[in-house]
Formats: C-alpha cells, sequence, structure tokens
C-alpha cells in the first residue's frame, strides 16, 4: 500500500526539534514511527522528491535520511521503486515485543482481576444458563437479563433507560466499531478530543474518515471550540468521564452547554472509577440525542469482554443489521455474569477505589523522586497519569525503555500528526512496589537517552 507525502508528513509532526544535522533527525523520527507501527511493514513510502516538498526541506536531507534507513534494514529499494517499510532481518520476536518475565509493562491501563467476585459471579451466571438452552444463543441485541442490569445503571446515575435503549456488545471497542460502520462512510469528519484513545483513532482512520481534533488542555475541554468543530463533523467521539489519557473529568456547567450539531458517543468506560470526586453524571442527561457506549473492562477486568451502546432503538435496529459481518452475539455466559457484578454494583468497590487511590500517589511519588523534572497532574478518576517531559523525547524513550526493563505508551500514540512527543501515559493499576520500581527502570532510560543512547524496541500493544 502506497502512503501519500503528506500522510507521512502529519505523522512525523515537528521532526525538525532536536540535536543533529536534519538528516539524521528526519531518520529517528521515520524510525520510530517504523517501530511505532504507524509506518506498517510492506508501505511504500513517497518519493524523496515528493516527501521533500511536503516537508518544506531539500531532497538532498530526504535522500540521506532514507539511505540510513536502508543501511540500517528499516527501508528496502528497488530501482524504479518505492522504498518500502521493512524491520531488520536480526529483530527477533522477543525484541519486537521487547517484554520478558521481569520486564514491567506500563502500556496497558489494566486492573487487576477481582478472582473471589468474577468466581462467584460466574457461578450465578452458570445456574441461570440452562434457562437459555431451549434458545438459538444467537441474540445480536443481547440478553434481557443484561439489559436490563445496564438500563438499571443508568437509572441510578439519574438517567432513565428502557432496556430498548440497549444493545450488548463485546467491549467497548466493538460498540464504536459497530457504530463506526453504521454512522460514517469514507471521508466523512469525526471530531475527537485531542489527545484521545488511540484504538478509536485507528478505528476512525480505517474507516477513511477524517479527523477533526480539538485539544483537551490543562483547563479541560472548551465548549466554543467543541461546538464550531462539531457544525464541520459528521460524528463526535468524547471521552469525559476521567478521559483516557489525561485522566480529566469534564465539569457539570461543561455538560450543561455542550450541545453538538452532529451524532456524538460518549465513552464512559471509566465512569465508575471516581477516585476523589463524585461519580460524574450521564453526559445524556443534558445530550439526550448523545449516543453513550461502556463496558465493564476497566471497573472490573479486562478478560470480560463485555460492553454495550446506549441510544434510541431506531439507531440500534440499524446496528444490530450491521452486526452480522462482524460477529452474530456475545457469549451468554459472560452476559449473565456481567449483569451479576451490575446488579451487585460491583462496578464500584469501595476497596478497589482505595487501592487506586493508593496506587496512584504512589506513582506520583516515584516520579517526583526519580523524575523531577516531568510534570504528571494527578487526575481526579480513572486509571492513568499523562505525564509530561521536558522535551520530546516520548517515542524515542519508549524504543528503548524495555533495555531497562519497563514498556511505555508513547505520547503520539494518542493523538495525530505526530503531537505529544513530551508525553507518556503512565497507568497506576499495578501494586505500588511495583510502579516505583517502574518509574526507577524509566529515569535509568531517560538518563541513557540524554547521554545519546538509541532503542530499537517496536512499541508494545497498548489497552
Amino acid at each position: 500500500m502506497k502512503i501519500s507525502s503528506h500522510a507521512v508528513a502529519g505523522m512525523l509532526g515537528t521532526w525538525q526539534e532536536g540535536p543533529g544535522p536534519a538528516h539524521q533527525r528526519l531518520s529517528d523520527r521515520l524510525r520510530l514511527l517504523i517501530l511505532d507501527g504507524r509506518l506498517f511493514l510492506g508501505a511504500a513510502l513517497p518519493s524523496e522528491r515528493d516527501l521533500a516538498v511536503a516537508l518544506g526541506t531539500s531532497r538532498t536531507t530526504v535522500g540521506t535520511a532514507f539511505r540510513t534507513l536502508v543501511e540500517h534494514g528499516y527501508l528496502a529499494t528497488q530501482a524504479r521503486t518505492r522504498a518500502t517499510v521493512r524491520l531488520p532481518d536480526d529483530t527477533t520476536p522477543e525484541h519486537l515485543v521487547g517484554t520478558d518475565a521481569e520486564t514491567i509493562d506500563l502500556s496497558f491501563a489494566a486492573p487487576a482481576a477481582p478472582v473471589e467476585i468474577l468466581h462467584a459471579a460466574f457461578a450465578t451466571a452458570l445456574e441461570q444458563l440452562p434457562r437459555h438452552f431451549e434458545r438459538h444463543g444467537y441474540d445480536r441485541y443481547g440478553t434481557a437479563e443484561l439489559r436490563e442490569a445496564v438500563a438499571r445503571w443508568y437509572q441510578r446515575r439519574g438517567l432513565p433507560t428502557r432496556p430498548d435503549h440497549i444493545l450488548i456488545t463485546n467491549g467497548a471497542q466493538h460498540a464504536l466499531a459497530l457504530l463506526t460502520r453504521v454512522l460514517l462512510s469514507p471521508r466523512d469528519k469525526v471530531l475527537i478530543d485531542h489527545p484521545t484513545y488511540p484504538h478509536a483513532i485507528t478505528t476512525f482512520t480505517q474507516a477513511r474518515a477524517r479527523l477533526l481534533p480539538v485539544a483537551v488542555t490543562s483547563s479541560g475541554w472548551d465548549t466554543e471550540q467543541l461546538q464550531a468543530a462539531g457544525q464541520a463533523a459528521n460524528l463526535a467521539y468524547l471521552i469525559p468521564d476521567f478521559h483516557n489519557p489525561t485522566g480529566m473529568c469534564m465539569p457539570t456547567s461543561v455538560r450543561q452547554q455542550l450541545r453538538l450539531a452532529c451524532p456524538t458517543v460518549v465513552d464512559e468506560t471509566m465512569t465508575d472509577l471516581a477516585l476523589d470526586v463524585p461519580s460524574p453524571e450521564p453526559l445524556a442527561l443534558h445530550m439526550p440525542t448523545a449516543i453513550s457506549i461502556g463496558s465493564v473492562s476497566k471497573s472490573v477486568w479486562g478478560g470480560l469482554r463485555t460492553g454495550w451502546i446506549r441510544a434510541l432503538p431506531s439507531l440500534l435496529e440499524r446496528v444490530e443489521q450491521a452486526r452480522p459481518t462482524t460477529d452474530l452475539g456475545t457469549p451468554v455466559v459472560e452476559q449473565l455474569a456481567t449483569a451479576v457484578l451490575l446488579n451487585e454494583h460491583q462496578t464500584q468497590r469501595p476497596d478497589t477505589l482505595q487501592q487506586l487511590r493508593s496506587q496512584r500517589d504512589a506513582l506520583w511519588q516515584a516520579l517526583t523522586e526519580h523524575l523531577p523534572n516531568v510534570h504528571a497532574p494527578q487526575p481526579a478518576g480513572g486509571v492513568t497519569l499523562w505525564a509530561a517531559f521536558p522535551g520530546p523525547v516520548s517515542s524515542r524513550l519508549a524504543a528503548m525503555a524495555p533495555d531497562h526493563g519497563v514498556t511505555i505508551a508513547a505520547g503520539p500514540r494518542f493523538g495525530i500528526g505526530g503531537a505529544f512527543e513530551r508525553n507518556i501515559r503512565l497507568p497506576y493499576t499495578l501494586p505500588s512496589s511495583q510502579l516505583a520500581q517502574a518509574i526507577r527502570r524509566l529515569a535509568q532510560a531517560a538518563q541513557a537517552l540524554a547521554q545519546g543512547a538509541t532503542g530499537t524496541h517496536t512499541l508494545a500493544p497498548i489497552a
């Protein structure tokens, strides 16, 4: 597949920043894009001339950068053809992932499984399962038990909801993919928070949509900018509740004022993880046409792949009709177990929330001690800190951090156009002792990077 010069230029972002000659900075950034997976294996890059024009630099700079990548095994060239992306022959599968038993993985913002609670929920689910045996098991809307439980979950939060406003999915990501299939066409525009959830970016770009980023700054959401962008968008995707990756929570005053002219998907995956503030009220209370998606992947366990869509029945009917191209329904046992968890209020467990507070504080304290130049505001909920380094080191740090025993999620994965090179997302879902050790290792990696070290690890999967 060919990649245009403008697409590559957008991925590179402000590649001119940093030490060394221009061709070195360009080859380093292209290498990181390859390791990151944003320039995928086998992709055909634009010609040297076209890329030079798009970047506003000389063809000599681009040519030298390409030759450096060829010499190190990151590009393959043949006469009269475009350079194509590859990886060095000596890159082993272990080196690609960069993890082993001793590596601390900070790329996943995933809670530990609450073993006893899950055992009890599935035991109850198995007791209830026989009453479903006379049915075929293929229910594209979901079981009545879980649709009713999700509707009650919304009602407890002050949002009247009927079961026929709920469709069950295989997680919130699946819900977003189904809605994207139904609501978007190629070249449609999608308003997104910036930064935002990486897999949402992937979902929209694979649908050939054009992204309209609106910044989530240290001050939060800008209502005027959101509403202006909404005028030009065909769809909006927002994470107002303990935003991933920043952890920020949209204030009630913004929720009350926000009115978007386009269909709006609200991701409520983090809603039940309020640590220092009351649980936020649903955005759909103030925006009745909002389409809400949620799951129990963050509030209970990532391995429980059960989610939902809350929307008008007319839209859910369109989703149900489009669903067979992806799956034929969510497993019944998982649905019954999730219904038990919701009915017993197990998505808001006080002991778990207290543990998250303690781990968040331990992570912040470790950053203060070992990386004092890194700025990381403490969020009022969710599971992640959005840390900012003094310089644009994120992708380079992620490529070499596994050499020091830690994997991280680089900032540009949460944005477009090469943004957020100063940021990394740090989850606090691991035990405090592991978090402290991870930050010590990260500080060692940052010191090595400052001394000129480089890394060749592809970036780890994230969630």
